[in-house]
């Protein structure tokens, strides 16, 4: 057996009350999350650590920030989609009772409804609102487009001066030509489309500022509290070092809160301004027309196979819209390698709001684009769906997942379902896949602190979105020094602690993970010097477990967790964690089967099941993964089905700009979700947040095609789509 590393360390012990420094030797342990099996509460189902806080009401979101003084602020926006402002008369709001500040200084030029014109701070809601009602603004309307058909015409106004159509450089590998024209290839064409979709998170965005003589401190919706910080430093013109972000609790932000924003600098300007914290907090219509949204996309597709259903072509030509700032291009052909591909995009303006990424942005719109079209190539070659997927596929993750979702969905039933049975409600069954990255970085530096009462905190300054962050930074802790995870203080959301990165992409679990790791190892180790020498055994032996230290070799030398950490100093232990590469991996995979139900004479689509398989490595928290799946499908169910952004193209105005008419699945509206965790131990930790919601609208639209013969190409799949593609007109629209 070889000899275990040793490396020699400096610290402090204290016996019988006497505190001394110590150099001793203790076991160099490589880092390495270990054999899941072996683990106390890592890969198992712990339940959140903030659980009862979020029931009872006890847990602080931005929203419940209520300070002494405060002042209420609101925003005045657009009406007009596109305008100069010639001139802004604020008197009338600023003689208003109960008014404090007023801004008027933020642009001269609007390029949509609902940009931020001007802003109040006022002692209430109402009275900041009835502000905003008496500042006159005189507008000069300019001629504006809000769809990207409109704006690609050569005549369309344009959106910021120049052309609105840009990009459209061919992406190109292998000889693409020479693929279409081989004799025994089979070819589909067809166009697709996907809409752009409102984030709508639960929690709208917002701030609460508040100044501090020449310091900052702001309480922010957020899912990343540095950027917010050097966002609001930058433009405020102070240190970053002056500004403090905090973000406690938050309801959502599925890639819209990534900075300060325009709400946010003006809330902070407001603040400075009347000398009091001011809260602002935009309201539904606002979130709609001026938080992001994630944009849609048209792609014309041509995709060609062998007769034996090898895949040997693809040319695509998409176009998008971020409205006023953003990229609409999605990763074609996506999934399934293909070795002659040739690809064309084109970003278009409008004056609509800019975009802003959408969990696992751009990728479910390609999934829903390449999956349509391996389906309708699948049936034009007369091969089972999910054969066909099999034989391109070369994942060998994958491979394994999809027969085990087609086991759990019943395959094998497709045979009996679909167009041909009788009936008037259609069955349907359909696959679809994902893949992505989800892995971590450097730059974590989580602080674990162990105090001589025995009590432990560890503090880092990232950000729970509601992922569950907060509950596997303390069961990585408490995991390695054999306690609960209840009996772990977790510190997050604050830039006072040690700095972490933004909550995007999947990155942060693999992010903040193996730093968290790291840091509890380098604490456990401190710990295990000072007991080593007090129980006078080998370092390598002393075990952490149930609440306990005790020695490996037999003895029935113990102590407490209570006793143990009465040996250390005044001081404690205090360690600084840093990221370690080899705790983190790259690359999950994922794919799901729905099972649809489809009246003929309404048109009416309903999602009987769900089947999601999901790997993420090494899991950490079983419980969080499943809620993460759970919460993909039904966003995925929504893009299918519901959303869509309406414009009036005559005014430029979004037309449901709202929770009533942008619609969203209910409760009623939700299948059996059987979610599936496939257990894929690499003994790296990667991050699964976005890759549940890629295949799923994707997986609808199939099964909605085998239900009914025919193909809805766009989406949502709406009543009215499934009557048209059967050649059915509605009642009352003859």
């Amino acid at each position: 057996m070889p000899q275990q590393k040793t490396k020699r360390i400096k610290t402090t012990i204290t016996v019988n009350g006497e505190t001394r420094e110590v150099e001793i030797e203790v076991p160099d342990i490589e880092a390495a999350w270990g054999e899941p099996q072996n683990m106390r509460w890592l890969g198992k189902r712990i339940p959140r650590v903030e659980g009862a806080d979020k029931v009872t009401g006890r847990a602080k979101y931005t929203y419940d920030i209520q300070l002494p003084g405060m002042l209420y602020a609101k925003i005045l926006r657009s009406p007009y989609p596109h305008a100069r402002i010639r001139s802004i008369d604020a008197s009338q709001a600023q003689r208003l009772p109960g008014v404090k500040a007023v801004i008027t200084d933020l642009t001269r030029e609007v390029k949509y409804a609902g940009e931020e014109v001007a802003a109040v701070a006022a002692v209430s809601e109402q009275v900041a609102r009835d502000a905003l009602k008496r500042i006159k603004v005189e507008y000069e309307p300019l001629p504006f487009v809000v769809t990207p058909e409109t704006a690609r015409e050569p005549s369309a106004p344009r959106v910021h001066g120049g052309q609105n159509v840009s990009g459209g450089n061919p992406r190109e590998r292998g000889d693409v030509d020479s693929a279409f024209r081989r004799s025994d290839v089979v070819v589909h064409e067809a166009t697709y489309s996907v809409p752009a979709r409102s984030h709508c998170c639960l929690e709208p965005h917002g701030l609460v500022c508040q100044w501090q003589g020449d310091k900052l401190v702001a309480w922010a919706s957020t899912q990343g509290i540095f950027s917010v910080r050097d966002e609001l430093a930058g433009a405020l013109g102070i240190p970053a070092s002056n500004v403090r972000v905090i973000c406690e609790h938050m309801g959502g932000g599925f890639g819209s809160k990534f900075g300060a924003r325009a709400e946010g600098v003006i809330c902070a300007r407001l603040a400075k301004m009347s000398g009091a914290p001011v809260k602002l907090m935009l309201e539904r219509e606002e979130e709609q027309l001026a938080a992001g949204y994630g944009p849609g996309v048209t792609a014309k597709v041509k995709i060609a196979a062998t007769r034996g259903g090898q895949l040997v072509a693809w040319e695509s030509e998409t176009y998008g819209t971020g409205g006023v700032g953003g990229s609409a291009s999605v990763p074609l052909p996506y999934i399934y390698p293909v070795p002659n591909v040739r690809t064309r995009h084109y970003d278009i303006a409008t004056n609509v709001g800019a975009s802003a990424a959408l969990r696992a942005p751009g990728h479910p719109q390609a999934s829903f684009i390449m999956e349509s079209a391996m389906d309708d190539l699948a049936h034009k070659l007369g091969i089972d769906p999910l054969e066909f997927r099999l034989k391109n596929d070369p994942n060998p993750v994958r491979q394994a997942e999809y027969r085990l979702g087609a086991e759990r969905i019943g395959w094998g039933r497709r045979r009996q379902m679909g167009a041909r049975t009788p009936g008037v409600v259609k069955r349907g069954l359909g696959v679809a896949s994902a893949i992505w990255g989800g892995g971590g970085g450097a730059g974590s530096r989580p602080t674990v602190r162990i105090d001589p009462d025995g009590s432990v905190e560890v503090r880092l300054g990232t950000q729970d979105l509601g992922t569950g962050t907060r509950t596997y930074v303390a069961g990585i802790v408490a995991e390695e020094l054999g306690l609960s995870p209840r009996q772990v203080k977790a510190l997050i959301g604050d830039t006072d602690y040690g700095y972490s990165g933004a909550s995007g992409g999947s990155t942060t679990t693999a992010s903040v993970a193996p730093a968290v790791k790291m840091a509890a190892m380098a604490a456990r180790e401190r710990l295990v010097a000072v007991v080593s020498q007090h129980l006078q055994v080998n370092p390598a032996d002393v075990v952490f477990a149930e609440g306990r230290i005790t020695a490996r070799n037999g003895s029935d030398k113990s102590l407490t967790w209570k006793q143990a950490c009465a040996l250390l100093g005044k001081e404690g232990i205090e360690v600084q964690g840093e990221w370690n590469a080899n705790l983190q991996g790259s690359g999950v995979a994922g794919c799901q089967f729905a099972e649809v139900e489809v009246d003929t004479e309404t048109g009416k689509v309903r999602v009987v099941k769900v089947v999601a398989v999901q790997d993420c490595g090494l899991v950490l928290n079983r419980l969080a993964v499943e809620s993460q799946i759970y919460g993909g499908v039904i966003q995925g169910l929504a893009m299918a089905l519901h959303e869509q952004r309406l414009f009036d193209e005559q005014t430029g105005r979004m037309l449901n700009a709202n929770l009533e008419e942008y619609k969203l699945p209910g409760s009623l509206d939700m299948p059996d979700i059987e979610a599936i965790v496939y257990d894929n131990p690499t003994g790296k930790v990667s991050g699964m947040g976005e890759p549940p919601v890629i295949p799923t609208a994707a997986a609808i639209g199939n099964a909605v095609r085998h239900a009914i013969g025919r193909r809805i190409h766009s989406l949502p799949i709406t009543p009215a789509k499934v009557l048209e593609a059967l050649g059915k007109v509605q009642e009352g629209h003859r």
